[in-house]
């Protein structure tokens, strides 16, 4: 390894690159630092940079919580509480936090050595391993080691890592192009390459090492899902498609890929980790030894041929202590609708009724379902189809071209789906207050927001669709997540995103949006999305002006 791989390196390319808005030069930053790196540091250096510290899929993640955090800090800096909460207040940013704390540490290594990308590896390596007893002592000497070695900026993008919470405007689109450019790779290559093995670390050591062209998909190395576009009315499905199209059931789940390997098998999320332990049912369907594959489909909660609510998979997903009861609770079917490898065959530049055929194979004996699918074309058909799906007690539709290829991690046009709610929004909680009443001392009442290019727009307030379950599962975690206390209002760190359907969108001077939900209402806890994967105000001002009544 080269010895001027080191973390200062990269923490003043972070600086730099945090500071321009012009996106060609952050590219232009981030490529030439990655030109000079061998290719296990550029793998290590992308996956820091966007706050990781393994590869997408990995069901282990470095994270430390903010208490160690803290108190690690404290203790060698001497400072208060009541000093760090302050400046937490007023940054909103922990990294930040350390910075300014750490630049008056009480004790300094015995000896100066620069810390290298390897040495931040190997800690995260040790705290990703760190379990059970023990463990969280363990976590506290590897992060005060690292502290204690690092200067100020560099100990910022330590916890910064560390939360998952890098807030410098590196993502992994522009990391895509700054390896495309740092290699000379054609950015088609770039693109193609990074959506077929899922990662932004193991693309830039592949590119690295001049082998970006032959990267293929591979069992165990998820890869972005291919999403459908929304459309309100059957008439306009059916106007979307030139002839016929499948009309699959939209199954209210949880989105999954299921990989299969040499017989071992791991299913994945729609945030690309691994739910394996989650649903060990379904790892049991395709155990069995045959052709290696990457499926697509939804992990339903299903018993007696009908769906059962969505709410009873939650234990299952967080893997609470209880969860052979949440399983007899909550049964689960795999609905399997797309194929995208079998065997040595990469299928996703295929038409869909190949796929389907591929899917057929590896589907039959299994135990797991093909996803229902209907013959349409004109508007009746569509209507038809979507409610039988309603009757049965699915979602909707998603309505497919036959020949549509499968794009991986975007909307394609050869996708969109139909559900009989004007729509709804995947938002994130950004406030939260106590309730009254029955729910008087739980916080039952939620302040959400979407995305408006990388700010959040606050667009609604909810407090019905949630079970008194739910809520005393919620106020415990908005009560961790805490960042400012307002007696009976709680400013939060956004991070739980929920489904809120509603009535129709208004003008609004209420909230900063410019919106607000009418008669707003929680679906659902989405714990299978990330906050980057939310709602964006482009599609909330799609939704306003498609309404046929609008409330000014």
């Amino acid at each position: 390894m080269s010895r001027d791989a080191s973390l200062s390196d990269l923490a003043c390319v972070l600086e730099r690159v945090r500071a321009t808005a012009s996106k060609k030069e952050k590219v232009s930053l981030l490529a030439s630092y990655l030109k000079g790196l061998e290719p296990k540091d550029a793998e290590f250096a992308t996956r820091l940079s966007v706050g990781r510290s393994s590869e997408r899929g990995s069901a282990d993640e470095a994270r430390v919580g903010y208490s160690t955090l803290v108190e690690v800090i404290l203790d060698l800096t001497g400072r208060g509480q009541s000093q760090l909460s302050a400046a937490y207040l007023e940054q909103g940013d922990l990294g930040e936090v350390a910075q300014e704390f750490l630049s008056e540490k009480r004790a300094q290594p015995l000896f100066e050595a620069r810390l290298s990308l390897d040495d931040v590896k190997s800690a995260f390596e040790t705290l990703r391993s760190a379990k059970g007893k023990g463990s969280l002592e363990l976590r506290k000497k590897v992060v005060e080691s690292l502290f204690l070695r690092s200067s100020p900026v560099e100990a910022k993008y330590i916890v910064k890592a560390l939360t998952g919470e890098m807030r410098t405007g590196v993502v992994d689109g522009l990391l895509e192009e700054a390896i495309a450019a740092a290699y000379s790779v054609p950015k088609d290559l770039s693109a193609r390459a990074h959506m077929a093995i899922g990662d932004i670390g193991s693309m830039a050591r592949a590119a690295a090492s001049g082998e970006l062209a032959s990267v293929r998909l591979r069992p165990f190395h998820p890869v972005n899902f291919m999403l459908a576009e929304p459309l309100p009315t059957a008439e306009e499905v059916a106007a979307h498609f030139s002839g016929k199209a499948y009309a699959e059931y939209k199954y209210d789940g949880v989105r999954a890929q299921v990989h299969r390997l040499d017989g071992l098998v791991r299913i994945f999320s729609r945030r690309l980790e691994d739910i394996t332990s989650s649903f060990p049912e379904v790892e049991g369907m395709f155990r069995s030894d045959g052709r290696d594959f990457i499926l697509d489909g939804e992990i339903v909660p299903f018993a007696e041929g009908r769906p059962l609510p969505f709410q009873l998979l939650q234990r299952r997903l967080r893997r609470q202590r209880s969860f052979e009861q949440a399983a007899q609770k909550a049964p689960v079917m795999y609905f399997a609708f797309d194929a995208l490898l079998l065997g040595e065959d990469e299928l996703v530049d295929e038409p869909l009724g190949k796929r389907r055929d591929a899917l057929t194979e590896v589907i039959g004996g299994s135990g797991a379902a093909l996803a229902h699918s209907d013959l349409v074309g004109s508007s009746e058909e569509v209507a038809e189809s979507f409610r039988r799906s309603r009757d049965l007690g699915f979602e909707g539709l998603v309505v497919k071209d036959p020949e549509s290829r499968y794009s991986m991690g975007r909307r394609g046009s050869g996708w969109v789906k139909l559900k009989e709610e004007l729509d709804t929004i995947d938002a994130v909680i950004v406030a939260a207050e106590y309730g009254n009443g029955k729910r008087a001392g739980v916080i039952s009442d939620y302040t959400f927001a979407v995305l408006d290019g990388g700010e959040l727009r606050t667009i609604g307030k909810a407090y019905s669709g949630l079970t008194d379950a739910e809520i005393g599962e919620m106020t415990k975690r908005l009560k961790e997540s805490t960042v400012k206390n307002q007696r009976y209002r709680m400013v939060v760190r956004p991070e739980i995103v929920i489904e809120v359907a509603f009535d129709s969108i208004q003008r609004s001077d209420r909230h900063d949006s410019g919106y607000a939900l009418r008669f707003p209402r929680i679906k659902r806890i989405r714990t299978d999305k990330a906050v980057s994967d939310i709602d964006t105000m482009e599609k909330v001002e799609r939704i306003f002006s498609s309404q046929k009544l609008k409330v000014e």
